[in-house]
């Protein structure tokens, strides 16, 4: 057994099969009879007599120079043994890890052979439709990138777990098969064939169960947690993802979002190299006042600029009286959108693009050498409009964009163009963590009920600053909740959790939650916290988004193994199929004909 190129690995990786795998070789190892075990990636004619075979495992290629007759195919899978020696002068390849090495005086061994490939198991495959890849995806894993993308998965993992570990925390595995609960997301349901008419869920997060682990005693609590939800998908989201979930014990907010950051940047550092700096931190009304969006992305500029103030007594009637005035300014620079060319087709389109979004209209100004082109430009002082070009910093060739509206409508609207105008692909550029605290506790009221929603879950906690007013003002209420963000993906999300009784049920109440619905919906889990429940919050972030992000992946589906589609299929198993009838008959199910 050897152990040349890296000893361990080198090691560690022979079998009774191969002494090497085909990315280990290198002029050390020159002069070393070795065995390889692959498949053939590529096979060259050289000459009447030989021919190169590029042999790939997952480590990589080595060119192997075997007689013209050896039948090798593309995707065979072969062992080879031969001698390694220098690659002839001018024959290096130096895109290669070994590149400058081969196999010669080569014996082959054909383990199997294959049918050829569907598409080139190479990057010319990233040009194959999705569904192709999917259909194949077992021939799509053998790709470098795809092998890459799962390897730094692995990474991501493993640091996590050392990190949590570290710092004290206990792996615990929660139930696959729960009660179904109003978490916001729908449920994914399994019939129980022992209870007919009765129905397991699967859980969308073990959030009930970890506050239990801390009623029980276990402190500081984690998982690496599938969880699934029934929701459309997009992407960065599939039905059943990963998550790293937390939980623990007499803690504030400070010391979550300790524990967490130091298992996200140890995860970075495992992926990357480079451990970031700590992770910065803003408030919710913040995040919305500067970029319009409670999932900001700190790569770029073009933050939302106050105007309100600037048109309290305009004349223009379009932002007369308005609750908010603010506006972006596209730098003539931009490298997302280039609006140097942008017409009155495309102006048009922004402003369409922004009542789609909610607002009434959009204001757009043109900055140039001699002033402002816009269709509003007649209506506005000239204070106004200096005002504006001073607030905004806008030079000649900027594009101003203006919402007028409520807060939340002017916020939002231009957020969504901010990113439509700046945003670069989620993993272009530095990577910028940043946490987002104290969201509302409240968001929006109940078309059932009539009623505030929760804006998070209904066990969070107030801020302790705005108890006061949770009957009088209620959509004023901060929560000690906070989402973790990178490059404006959300990770994940989490808060302090309610362990006092009163507190809870005023926020129940709140919520139009009676007693009695509590007992019925919450009452296996509540009953446990009248014998002794800890302040107590935790966490959870998705692993899936983080590990794309890090593999400089837009999509989650090229970091999951097998994933769906975004319909929810998988062209591989054809999931989902249609049941037996006799599993429906023994489960007490029947299938109604869709609804046309």
């Amino acid at each position: 057994m050897t152990t040349s190129m890296t000893g361990s690995m080198t090691s560690v990786m022979s079998t009774s099969m191969r002494t090497h795998t085909c990315g280990a070789l290198r002029l050390s190892d020159i002069g070393q009879t070795v065995s390889l075990c692959g498949w053939v990636a590529r096979r060259r004619e050289h000459g009447e007599k030989l021919a190169f075979v590029d042999l790939r495992d997952h480590t990589g290629i080595t060119q192997c120079v075997v007689d013209n007759d050896v039948d090798v195919r593309s995707e065979y899978v072969v062992r080879i043994t031969g001698v390694v020696r220098a690659r002839p002068e001018g024959t290096v390849n130096s895109a290669l890890p070994t590149g400058e090495v081969e196999l010669g005086e080569c014996v082959v061994e054909v383990l199997r052979k294959a049918d050829p490939p569907p598409f080139p198991i190479d990057a010319r495959a990233d040009e194959v439709d999705e569904g192709i890849r999917l259909q194949h995806r077992y021939l799509d894993l053998r790709r470098e990138r795809m092998q890459r993308n799962l390897r730094l998965r692995a990474r991501v993992n493993s640091a996590v777990r050392a990190a949590m570990e570290e710092q004290g925390f206990v792996e615990v595995e929660t139930p696959m098969l729960v009660p179904s609960t109003p978490e916001g997301a729908r449920e994914f349901l399994v019939p129980s064939r022992k209870e007919p008419g009765a129905f397991y869920a699967l859980p969308q997060s073990p959030q009930l169960f970890k506050q239990l682990l801390m009623v029980a005693g276990v402190d500081r609590y984690y998982q690496m947690a599938r969880c699934l939800r029934d929701e459309d998908l997009r992407a960065d989201r599939q039905y059943e993802f990963m998550q790293m979930d937390m939980e623990m014990s007499f803690v504030n907010q400070d010391d979550v979002l300790a524990a967490v950051s130091h298992s996200v940047l140890a995860a970075a550092e495992a992926a990357t190299g480079v451990r970031p700096p700590d992770i910065e931190r803003i408030t919710w009304r913040e995040a919305m006042e500067r970029f319009g969006v409670d999932k900001p992305d700190l790569r770029f500029g073009m933050e939302l600029v106050e105007l309100t103030d600037v048109f309290a007594s305009t004349e223009f009637k379009a932002f007369a009286g308005a609750a908010s005035i603010k506006a972006i300014c596209v730098p003539a620079q931009n490298t997302v959108v280039d609006i140097s060319s942008f017409g009155r087709n495309q102006l048009d389109r922004l402003t369409d693009r922004a009542k789609k979004i909610g607002a009434k209209g959009l204001v757009w100004l043109k900055v140039t050498e001699d002033g402002i082109e816009s269709p509003v430009a007649k209506f506005l002082s000239e204070s106004e409009t200096a005002e504006i070009l001073v607030r905004t910093g806008a030079q000649a060739g900027d594009l101003v964009l203006i919402v007028a509206d409520s807060w939340m409508t002017t916020c939002e609207v231009l957020g969504q163009l901010r990113n439509d105008m700046g945003r670069p692909p989620v993993h272009e550029g530095p990577y910028r963590y940043v946490w987002v605290v104290e969201f509302p506790l409240f968001v929006g009221v109940s078309a059932e009920t009539g009623q505030p929603k929760p804006g998070h879950h209904p066990f969070t906690t107030p801020h302790p600053e705005d108890i006061d007013l949770m009957e009088t003002d209620p959509m004023a209420v901060r929560s000690i909740a906070y989402d973790l963000v990178l490059n404006g993906w959300e990770l994940g999300s989490g808060s302090i959790r309610i362990h006092e009784p009163d507190l809870q049920r005023r926020v129940f109440s709140v919520l139009g939650i009676s007693d009695e619905d509590a007992a019925k919906k919450f009452g296996f889990f509540l009953n446990p916290f009248n014998y002794g429940a800890p302040p107590h919050g935790g966490f959870a972030f998705g692993l899936d988004r983080l590990v794309a992000v890090l593999a400089g992946e837009e999509n989650i589906r090229e970091v999951i193994a097998f994933p769906k589609t975004q319909s929810g299929t998988d062209p591989m198993t054809n999931a989902p199929v249609a049941a037996d009838p006799r599993q429906l008959a023994e489960l007490g199910l029947r299938v109604l004909p869709a609804a046309t």
